[in-house]
């Protein structure tokens, strides 16, 4: 990050990859845009966000626009696609995405993340393992609220937003609520 608040300086945050139990949250390039095009292909997962599925050169534009990252210095990106570990070589099918968007505030870092899991990987605890596996890695940087916005509808989305020690909030924005870790460690 460039200049942050209150004079101090800080350091752009960059994704690294995370491994969890059964995962492993590898930094978004846009050689993952053919792959993620295909997880990511049920419009079904836009019943609570809109829009339709992306194609394969639509997320490569994409992705090239997240890894030049934000026009602000003082905000980071961090964007993964979230690979299962199996098989011999640990290198299973890829599943979908976490992101974090990391910004000074007051007297520490703040980050908002979201995530989705392709519908064939739904209902294996998938999102809410790459949930808490994010959340600790932000934790390990110093970021000290994490938020992320749910539909009020998504009740999945909502139990990943639990299980990554998230609690929801009176704020809404866009028709989500604001669900908010506080002091995270």
């Amino acid at each position: 990050m460039g200049a942050g608040t209150q004079g101090r300086t800080m350091s752009r945050v960059e994704a690294e990859v995370i491994r969890t139990e059964r995962l492993v949250l590898v930094p978004q390039r846009v050689e993952h845009a053919r792959e993620m095009a295909d997880v990511l292909s049920d419009p079904a997962l836009h019943t609570f966000i809109g829009g339709a599925p992306a194609t394969a050169g639509e997320l490569r534009s994409r992705y090239a626009r997240m890894a030049a990252g934000p026009a602000d210095p003082a905000e980071s990106w961090c964007n993964w696609v979230v690979r299962l570990r199996e098989g011999e070589e640990g290198q299973g099918p890829l599943t979908g995405t976490v992101q974090a968007t990391i910004s000074p505030s007051g007297a520490g870092l703040v980050a908002e993340i979201a995530w989705v899991v392709g519908a064939g990987f739904q209902g294996r605890g998938i999102a809410s393992e790459a949930a808490r596996g994010l959340v600790g890695w932000l934790a390990r940087r110093s970021v000290r609220d994490v938020a992320a916005h749910v539909h009020p509808d998504h009740a999945a989305s909502a139990a990943v937003a639990r299980a990554a020690g998230l609690e929801p909030t009176d704020e809404w924005h866009d028709g989500e609520v604001r669900w908010v870790r506080r002091g995270a460690r």
